[in-house]
């Protein structure tokens, strides 16, 4: 179970994330108001948290809080929560034609499908120690002891199961837009599939009346049907309405349910997934990341659990909903696809659809739309192009070192990287702000994630270091600030993973003063609060064979949402920002910090 950390630690933890941020008397008002909480309000509420959690074993106690926090919030759900993961290309290229791509992808979508819902996946589980636990002998012996116990016997071998209760929601699921707070809805008895082409929706059934998957030649020829179906784009796109605001969104839809279209929307919210077939191949990476992250949102509908999304020229890649899960169910579900659709291929290039009649099959969606959901769509969409218009993506790939340099020296290679956005922010900005990084607590029950607070008195001095006092630091000083942030930055990674970070501690707390109707504690009126959760900086990092690329868009308007990864030998990065901030110029910040670090760990003198 995940557990509720002590509040002192939590407290003390808060301080030291607070320290870099904030000046001498600002830290000092802080701290009173820390500690003044940790005496009074927040040890009765701690007491309650602890009390609650003790009678709710099921669970974990950030559950409740962390879906009402996703649920509760208005903004569109594109660009301020979906996140997007693009798939790397079949290693046989005469596969990534748009075609043969759908038709395999999907096929090993619906095998992975069945396979978790018959209760075969194999447990997603972390190996610390992979040659002692992720063998053939130690899944034989774990089978057969009683799962109340077999998790212990997989900490014995420094194996950790991870939690998988999130899985149901990756298929039939949708968010429904409700007034104030949207449902998560799930109808897994539905056969069929969302297919949207030039914000033209289909629905064919992908699952037989015995619950076996249609041959794939049949699913190739309904979707080669689709893809060759000439009708015109509808001047009214319904997908821009999964763009807007919540409540508008909400009554739009209560509108569109009395205007006769409940049928055709039960078929949209209950689809196994949405398949978006564009009409466009991609042109660079920078191209990629806009079509993925939100593309034309006439071709998507961004309330499904996810939309798979190919490209004209076989491009594919994940847009998910993130109120259900977190990124590591999506990435597993991506594995498998990956692994699944390039090793047992369901169908060739020179595989011939099935001559199956395809017009009967495949249903074209039609919605009766009047005045008020047109004028609704209309304006839906005037926002959606001003939005987009103002996001910029940029993108760098840093060739000169990675993992396998910075194992060699002993330093972190996911510090290093939160290193130089710190050294880069301070070198475009001249500050130190709040910074976010994700980071999965999926080794709990019903865990989800907690925050690691990269920015800290040892980044900041090191940062301070290299931007603006390099001539007084010797090579050996420099190396040794490094060491520091790493050292810092892995044990954060550590308790932030063992669910001993303090953010979602202090968020439960505030959601159960708010819930028990009190007044909101000082403590989380001070400002030093709301800017520490305002996240300027906001990162996330995901590294696998499948995936080329992820991103997804700042959480405040004067901020960058940073995807990277750090491979063997090279660091990525994806950058998201609105005109608040440059974020091509803080690109070549991170690249010029990252070339600083990797020089000073060779031994090299570097200038300014």
């Amino acid at each position: 179970r995940l557990p509720v950390p002590k509040l002192e630690d939590t407290i003390t933890r808060y301080l030291n994330a607070q320290k870099p941020l904030l000046n001498d008397d600002e830290f000092r008002k802080t701290e009173e108001l820390a500690h003044a909480f940790e005496k009074g309000i927040g040890r009765e509420l701690h007491e309650q948290l602890v009390a609650q959690d003790n009678q709710n074993k099921h669970t974990s106690y950030i559950t409740g809080p962390w879906f009402d926090m996703y649920l509760k919030a208005r903004e569109p759900v594109v660009l301020n929560f979906n996140a997007f993961m693009s798939f790397n290309p079949d290693p046989k290229s005469e596969y990534n034609d748009q075609l043969i791509r759908a038709t395999n992808m999907t096929v090993s979508a619906i095998r992975f499908m069945k396979t978790f819902r018959a209760g075969y996946l194999e447990p997603e589980v972390f190996h610390l120690n992979p040659e002692k636990s992720d063998t053939e002998l130690f899944k034989k012996i774990i089978r057969f002891v009683p799962s109340s116990i077999s998790w212990f016997g997989a900490y014995m071998v420094n194996a950790y199961p991870l939690d998988m209760s999130q899985y149901f929601r990756l298929f039939n699921s949708t968010r429904l837009p409700k007034l104030n707070k949207d449902e998560l809805y799930t109808d897994e008895k539905a056969k069929h599939l969302l297919v949207l082409r030039n914000g033209n929706f289909y629905v064919f059934d992908v699952i037989d009346r015995d619950g076996n998957m249609l041959k794939p030649s049949e699913i190739q020829a309904h979707l080669k049907y689709i893809l060759s179906d000439n009708s015109p784009a509808p001047a009214f796109p319904l997908g821009y309405l999964t763009s807007e605001n919540r409540d508008t969104w909400a009554l739009l839809r209560k509108n569109l349910l009395e205007n006769g279209n409940e049928e055709a929307l039960q078929k949209v919210d209950s689809a196994m997934f949405c398949l978006s077939l564009d009409d466009f191949p991609i042109k660079d990476f920078v191209h990629l990341s806009h079509t993925m992250l939100h593309g034309d949102a006439a071709n998507r509908w961004y309330d499904k659990s996810f939309n798979l999304i190919i490209a004209k020229d076989g491009t594919a890649g994940i847009n998910f909903e993130h109120s259900w899960g977190d990124g590591v169910a999506v990435l597993r579900f991506q594995n498998e696809v990956f692994k699944d659709s390039t090793t047992s291929p369901a169908i060739s290039p020179q595989s011939q659809p099935a001559s199956v009649n395809s017009s009967r099959a495949v249903q074209k969606l039609d919605f009766k739309l009047n005045d008020a959901l047109k004028a609704g769509i209309t304006k839906a969409k005037q926002k959606f192009d001003a939005t987009v218009e103002s996001l910029s993506l940029n993108l760098i790939q840093f060739q000169e070192g990675g993992k396998e340099l910075l194992k060699q020296k002993k330093v972190s290679p996911d510090a290093v990287a939160q290193l130089a956005f710190q050294m880069a922010f301070l070198r475009q900005y001249d500050q130190t702000v709040a910074t976010y990084e994700s980071c999965s607590t999926a080794a709990f029950k019903h865990g989800r994630t907690e925050t690691i607070r990269p920015a800290s008195v040892h980044t900041k001095k090191c940062s301070e270091a290299f931007v603006k006092e390099l001539s007084k630091h010797s090579t050996e000083e420099l190396q040794s600030l490094i060491v520091e942030c790493s050292k810092y930055h892995g044990r954060l990674t550590k308790e932030a993973a063992m669910g001993q970070g303090f953010d979602r501690h202090l968020f439960s707390l505030r959601y159960l003063a708010l819930s028990k109707g009190l007044a909101l504690p000082e403590f989380y009126q001070d400002q030093a609060y709301a800017r520490l959760n305002h996240n300027i900086i906001s990162t996330s990092t995901l590294v696998s064979p499948a995936v080329q690329l992820g991103g997804f868009g700042p959480v405040v308007s004067d901020g960058f949402g940073v995807g990277y990864q750090v491979q063997d030998d090279w660091i990525g990065c994806n950058v998201s920002s609105y005109p608040a901030r440059n974020g091509k110029e803080f690109l070549q910040c991170i690249y010029k910090s990252l070339e600083d670090i990797f020089n000073v760990l060779k031994g090299k003198k570097i200038g300014s």
